[in-house]
């Protein structure tokens, strides 16, 4: 039976050495939740580190045994992996680069070797433990080679990938020495998830400037596979934290507070130790909040929670100071006998005890400078049961993307700040109401087990769709039917692609005119009177005309804007404008003086931007460029963009070789169909023709809605040539 493999950096349990020799001691994450009902049934199992590096193989033996019981199996790291690939790498090279502080970020040659090796012995943990029909799910920025690696071994396994942090632009992410070999790494899941839509935007913009590989609608094209794209925004367990405000216990620890407090109104923070957090800029809008509007002062106090985090490395100890300074600095300045502005404290809470600062708080103040999704948010709107309280949330954070009823604020933006709080402190009580019953309604439907659905629904989908996509290849039986069908059928169409099918692709498109082989096996073929032979190009009407048009073929040109059944004369599809060229054409000059190589080929209605002489990674990226400007000028207009082999074509929308080949197809009726392409132009052929017409793509890799495909152009002159 398949079995679904869970893989991340540590495991839902953390193994400690303490006095009495090694507990274990279950995570409180919002990931170790949501996966619970996964990884602990059916045979599943948890692959990642235990949290400890160890020496002594008793020990890891011992561990092995005590996790697997609970299913689990551990990766053992060494410490100086842990340095290198966890501190080093991931933590000093990926978090800041991913959190846009790219200034704190280290390129060490050493940590990338670590990274590479501690991912690789991931990977054979994995397979030790995955088979060929199990579902690979892993997880987060420390494993994003992992996907690839795995996919070396197991080419047809089902893997997912989730970024639990957020993904950059491309501005910044092009910054990493490995950039590539990460993007790389990550397209080997069939499925990459993010929290919102604006992590993969940035993510499907990386993949374009720096591999070149075709995006659409979440689908990006590989030479091998397609890859799904999409945003999983990830929830909390609802209930428990509902369930924990409403304790006995939480309701104890909030009278306790309150009592400490007086009659002092309350504004929660809670973060770990991160200089991501923007827990500094915080404590500077509240103390602006009591400099702007004196009469908070005695009235207010900001209890403040940090989690300890890393606070050895020199960074996060600065940051540490700097927080101590900035709370003992205010709290001097504005301290009375019977109030404290701010109650501070370096720990973590029991989950009971958080819930109750949850319940007690008025307001939240949840303000990353840069955050993932932050479900502290999420946390503080399901505890507030009472209908009382605001969420003011920063606007960085992805969290954001689905709480729009938080006051949302700018996080570097001290006065909005300050504003915000002050805002918060006056809302009215029916307000309070509105807003957060619209967002504890959100919380509690799109909660962490919606969101596991999600996702696994998903990658189950994304198969699915690659294995519709997928073609098989032209086998010599499939052959052997083709010609015997096409040989009873007394009525034959033959629609056939020029460039890349026919010929091959020659620097200088103007110079791949028909050699003589082909223009006596074009002949042939249209001499059959059973065949009408029609060559479907995207070539403009008067070259089809000067190469072939002595031949008794039909034509189909500029991707079905002109046609012309044999022996006739060409007609437009239906009536154009072109007056639209006069403001493109610049745009595309612009691209060719910036792009040596490349130039512009100008047809009766569309403009062509071609790129096969320019260096190739430089046209590559001039080539998605220009994709996204001309995309951009184009929508709301009736014009299309289209990407072909080494082209960009502007053209008017509605008008594609599909639309003509069913023309074609309405006007003509055969009983036997065969199309041959070898670009994502051909596709809209393929989509057009009876499920029974024998479909074939030209090329290796790409994914198609052919039925068939076939190497190259020799391959598909051996195919005609058995039809004569």
């Amino acid at each position: 039976m398949p079995r679904t493999i869970i893989v991340s950096n540590r495991l839902p349990t953390k193994v400690q050495r303490t006095d009495n020799g090694l507990t274990f001691q279950p995570s409180e994450g919002g990931l170790a939740t949501g996966l619970g009902s996964i990884y602990r049934k059916d045979g599943n199992v948890w692959v990642g580190w235990p949290g400890l590096f160890l020496e002594d193989a008793t020990e890891e033996q011992y561990i092995t045994e005590a996790l697997q019981g609970d299913s689990m199996a551990p990766v053992f790291l060494t410490e100086a992996e842990i340095q290198d690939y966890y501190e080093g790498f991931s933590n000093s090279t990926l978090w800041p680069t991913f959190h846009y502080f790219p200034q704190l970020a280290t390129y060490e040659p050493a940590h990338w070797a670590a990274y590479v090796a501690v991912n690789e012995k991931f990977c054979q943990a994995v397979l030790a433990q995955a088979g060929p029909e199990d579902t690979i799910w892993v997880h987060d920025y420390q494993l994003l080679l992992l996907p690839a690696m795995l996919r070396v071994a197991r080419p047809e396994a089902t893997i997912g990938f989730f970024l639990h942090i957020p993904f950059p632009s491309y501005e910044l992410l092009r910054v990493l020495p490995w950039r590539t070999e990460l993007l790389q790494g990550l397209l080997g899941a069939d499925l990459i998830g993010f929290h919102t839509f604006g992590y993969m935007r940035h993510f499907l913009s990386a993949v374009s400037h720096l591999l070149g590989y075709p995006t659409t609608n979440g689908l990006i094209e590989t030479p091998t596979r397609t890859v799904l794209v999409d945003a999983f925004p990830m929830g909390i367990d609802y209930e428990r934290f509902v369930e924990a405000a409403a304790s006995d216990e939480a309701i104890q620890h909030e009278a306790v507070y309150r009592q400490a407090l007086g009659t002092s109104r309350v504004v929660l923070s809670i973060d770990r130790l991160d200089y991501t957090k923007g827990i500094a800029q915080r404590l500077l809008a509240f103390e602006l909040l009591l400099l702007r509007y004196p009469e908070w002062v005695g009235q207010v106090s900001l209890i403040m929670v940090v989690v300890p985090s890393r606070d050895q490395v020199p960074q996060y100890a600065a940051l540490k100071q700097e927080i101590d300074e900035l709370v003992g600095r205010i709290n001097s300045q504005y301290r009375t006998i019977g109030w404290n502005p701010i109650h501070y404290f370096y720990r973590s809470f029991p989950l009971e005890e958080l819930a109750s600062l949850y319940r007690l708080a008025e307001v939240a103040l949840v303000t990353p400078v840069r955050d993932g999704m932050n479900l502290v948010a999420k946390e503080y709107i399901a505890s507030k049961a009472d209908g009382h309280g605001v969420l003011i949330l920063s606007e960085r954070a992805g969290a954001a993307r689905e709480l729009s009823d938080a006051l949302l604020i700018n996080p570097t933006d001290l006065v909005g700040h300050a504003e915000a709080l002050h805002q918060a402190l006056v809302m009215p009580a029916e307000e309070q109401a509105q807003r957060l019953d619209a967002m504890r309604a959100l919380v509690k439907r799109y909660n962490v087990f919606s969101w596991t659905r999600l996702f696994m629904n998903q990658l189950t989908y994304s198969k699915i769709k690659q294995h519709t996509l997928a073609t098989d290849f032209l086998s010599p039986a499939a052959i052997g039917r083709l010609v015997a069908d096409y040989r009873a059928a007394p009525r034959r169409l033959l629609l056939l692609d020029y460039d890349g099918t026919l010929t091959g692709f020659h620097p200088n498109p103007q110079r791949a005119e028909p050699d003589h082989e082909l223009r006596l096996l074009l002949g042939a073929l249209a001499a059959n009177p059973q065949n009408r032979v029609v060559v479907i190009s995207g070539r403009d009407r008067g070259t089809l005309q000067q190469w072939l048009g002595d031949l008794p073929l039909d034509f189909i040109a500029e991707h079905g804007v002109w046609l012309r059944p044999a022996g006739q004369e060409w007609e437009l599809f239906q009536a154009l404008r072109n007056d639209w060229m006069r403001e493109m054409r610049p745009v595309l000059d612009l691209y060719v003086a910036r792009t040596a190589g490349s130039f512009v080929e100008v047809k009766d209605y569309s403009l062509v931007w071609h790129y096969r002489r320019a260096d190739a990674d430089l046209g590559a990226v001039r080539a998605r460029e220009l994709l996204t400007h001309l995309t951009f000028m184009t929508s709301n207009t009736d014009l299309q963009v289209m990407e072909g082999n080494k082209v960009i074509e502007i053209k008017n929308a509605g008008i594609h070789k599909g639309a003509a080949a069913s023309r074609w197809l309405a006007q003509y009726p055969a009983d036997f169909v065969l199309a041959l392409g070898d670009d994502r132009t051909d596709e809209d052929t393929f989509r057009a023709l009876p499920a029974a017409a024998y479909t074939i793509r030209v090329g290796t890799g790409a994914r198609s809605l052919a039925r068939f495909h076939l190497p190259g152009v020799p391959a598909v002159r051996d195919l005609l040539r058995k039809l004569l």
